[in-house]
């Protein structure tokens, strides 16, 4: 039974006991009549009373629930009739009872209002009236016409008013139950369930949406049952908010999130408010709202888990690792001991990416994690940082323990893999660093600790890889270093203290110019002129080679254009710049290099582009589409450093090459070593049968120059014929000097 049909039939319940207590009243009343003035013996009187008991008695009967039974109506009726009767007989019989009639008639006319239709009470009525004009037609002394007709008019109106009143109230009732059904179908459907609990237990009111919410009839919600389905784990905090909620201010809420077992077993997380209401005439209760937030607390727990951990292996990210971290070392500080950080950072791990695919790359990732956590102690911390990087927290163990763990890592991650349908065998670099308590004022610190692993595992993989590094301080000292080199080097990019030095190409059987290559130096400040051997395998790895080739370019193909402009001889020679393996592999190469040509108005064919032997065996397919886009512009290209790479016959007939360079390697021992005379000697043997010009790098004594033009080389440079030097220098020559 809800709350509606509770109200209600407490309703009927009060006015049933209410009629027969009128009733009872009544009857009793006509017991003294009949003892006083009847005389009448004792067995009447009991007679009577008892009558008035079983009325009494009716009164004891569970009206609650029987008044929604389809009979009540009929019965209640019948009831109020027999009484009616009962009254009618004893006026009948009582010649002085007449006055008392209309009295009666009006009690069992209310009572007949409070409980049942108009029609009903017309029914009555009209049934009283009858009765009241045979009771007038046959009295021994008769009525007066006006008293009778008073009498009647009164009954009438009493009529009337009790129809108007039953009617009334049904309208009233209607309405009433109309909103409050409203508002139990709206509690029903509502996201919340509502309770209404006393201060010292026991819920007077529930919400039907109890059941969606909990899964409970609104009949079973207790105290009891609420604190019994509540979480063992959340009981204290619920019990503090409770108190509250009831000792707090009227009106006041509070809020508390729970754990909640509903009807058929399972768990709920729910957000409780309570206020209250005690204040309210009303109520005299807190009013408590429970909500389900299941779905809630399980996406933001799926959303911290993806927050900190990896989506691909499931371990924590960089930034739970983080934390824990800083958990270690917060313990270190108070309680001693050591921490030990491992970063393990895959080798050529982007080979398999490109190879294989990602899909086989994640694969690797994968088992790559668990064979790591594999090696591990229950209480370490294994991470993905991203990528192919992980990194590892150990506390407490010795450096030979922890260069023991760092041998069985690189061990399980050197066990063959099957990726698709081949067989992969994988190699690591592992950066180690330690942290001890009492390491620096305040212990270590988690940026330091990170830091240190970084450079210990970059010195692994300059060492060779598939090892591992321990953490030296002469590693930051390096690397800090190598910071202020390239923060110089920017600044002398900026500044533009660098110069282009040319070395003269000439015609080895006339010794005629025909051409330079363009060689940078830089004029430092401080150091003087700095030769590139100092600074380009830092440009190289910084990415600074990138603008400065640019730079170096612009330069040439400007000084080549003067050139042309101011010797007319100048239109034979060509200019040869050197393009490094991080300018070819830039994305915007070939239009830096045609906008070069454009803004500087030099002949493209004027221009030699020299890339090493190594770089064209990097992905080859998109080696040859740069250097065939790069040939379209109409500059030449040449192979520096030909012969100390590991290019086969067919590659280089797929590249559009037009020159190749002799390293110098082979140049060195050409007159004394037979074997470098026969390989410069198959190089140029080479050259011809692809139709490639040739060029010999270092020339430096008459003997190598002889024996080279033996072997049928076109073209040399080295100190032989001139050193690099500035652009004057070469000015001299096209204005008619020789090389020396």
């Amino acid at each position: 039974m809800n709350a509606l049909e509770q109200h209600e039939g407490d309703y009927h319940a009060r006015q049933i006991r209410l009629g027969t207590s009128i009733g009872v009243a009544v009857i009793l009343i006509g017991a003294v009549r009949v003892q006083l003035d009847w005389q009448g013996g004792p067995l009447l009187v009991a007679g009577i009373t008892a009558v008035g008991l079983v009325q009494a008695g009716l009164a004891l009967l569970p009206w609650r629930r029987l008044a929604f039974r389809p009979w009540l109506p009929g019965v209640l009726t019948a009831w109020w009739a027999a009484n009616l009767a009962v009254l009618l007989a004893f006026t009948a019989y009582d010649a002085a009872a007449l006055a008392i009639y209309p009295a009666g008639v009006t009690l069992i006319l209310a009572s007949t209002a409070a409980l049942s239709s108009a029609r009903a009470v017309i029914g009555i009525g009209v049934a009283s009236l009858a009765g009241y004009v045979s009771l007038v037609l046959t009295r021994d002394r008769p009525v007066t016409g006006t008293l009778a007709t008073l009498t009647l008019a009164l009954m009438v109106g009493v009529m009337w008013f009790c129809a108007q009143t039953a009617s009334n109230r049904r309208r009233l009732d209607t309405a009433r139950l109309s909103a409050e059904r409203r508002v139990e179908a709206l509690l029903e459907n509502s996201s919340d369930a509502v309770i209404a609990v006393l201060p010292g237990g026991g819920v007077t009111y529930s919400s039907p949406s109890v059941r969606t919410v909990l899964g409970y009839d609104q009949a079973f919600v207790t105290s009891e049952l609420l604190m019994d389905i509540t979480h063992p784990d959340f009981l204290p905090t619920v019990m503090e908010w409770w108190l509250s909620v009831a000792n707090g201010a009227p009106g006041s809420s509070a809020r508390v999130e729970s754990r909640i077992r509903r009807a058929d077993g399972s768990w709920i997380y729910a957000d409780v408010i309570g206020t209250n209401r005690l204040d309210d005439p009303s109520l005299h209760a807190a009013v408590i709202s429970i909500r389900d937030i299941t779905e809630r607390k399980v996406l933001e727990e799926e959303l911290t888990r993806q927050a900190f951990a990896d989506s691909l292996t499931g371990m924590p990210n960089r930034a739970l690792f983080r934390d824990r971290l800083e958990h270690a070392i917060a313990r270190n500080r108070r309680c001693g001991g050591r921490i030990t950080l491992l970063l393990v950072d895959l080798d050529d791990f982007k080979l398999v990416n490109d190879s294989l695919g990602h899909s086989a790359g994640d694969q690797l990732i994968a088992t790559t994690a668990l064979r790591l956590h594999q090696q591990l102690r229950a209480a370490d911390t294994l991470a993905r940082l991203g990528g192919d990087e992980f990194a590892i927290l150990v506390e407490d163990v010795s450096e030979v323990e922890a260069m023991d763990l760092g041998d069985r890592l690189l061990a399980a991650i050197r066990r063959p893999l099957r990726l698709g349908n081949r067989e992969v065998v994988c190699s690591a670099s592992i950066g180690v660093a330690t942290a001890k308590a009492g390491d620096g004022e305040d212990g270590p610190d988690p940026g330091e600790l990170l830091r240190n692993a970084d450079l210990a595992m970059y010195a692994a993989k300059a060492a060779g890889r598939d090892r591992y590094a321990l953490f030296d301080p002469a590693m930051y000292a390096d690397i800090l270093r190598e910071a202020d080199d390239r923060a110089e080097l920017e600044r002398a990019l900026a500044a533009e203290e660098f110069v282009v030095y040319y070395q003269p190409i000439v015609d080895l059987p006339t010794s005629r110019l025909i051409g330079v290559e363009a060689l940078v130096r830089w004029d430092h400040p401080l150091r003087g002129l700095v030769g590139p051997n100092a600074f380009i395998p830092l440009a190289e790895s910084t990415g600074l080679i990138v603008p400065l080739g640019r730079w170096v370019l612009r330069q040439a193909c400007q000084q080549l254009a003067q050139w042309c402009a101011d010797y007319p001889n100048a239109e034979r020679i060509r200019m040869s710049v050197n393009l490094s393996a991080r300018q070819f592999q830039h994305e915007g190469l070939v239009e830096e290099v045609g906008q070069i040509l454009a803004d500087t108005g030099v002949s493209p064919h004027q221009v030699v582009l020299e890339i090493t032997e190594s770089l064209l065996m990097q992905d080859t397919d998109s080696t040859i589409g740069t250097l065939g886009r790069l040939k379209e512009l109409g500059v030449r290209l040449a192979i520096d450093d030909f012969g100390t790479g590991y290019s086969s016959l067919s590659y280089l007939k797929r590249f559009p090459v037009d020159i190749l360079k002799i390293d110098r390697s082979f140049v060195d021992g050409i007159d004394t070593e037979h074997g470098d005379a026969t390989l410069a000697e198959a190089v140029v043997q080479l050259g011809r049968a692809l139709q490639l010009q040739t060029v010999a790098e270092g020339i430096e004594t008459q003997e190598q120059w002889s024996t080279l033009q033996d072997l049928g080389c076109e073209y040399g440079q080295g100190y032989l014929f001139a050193k690099p030097g500035a652009a004057e220098a070469i000015s001299s020559i096209l204005g008619g000097a020789e090389p020396a």
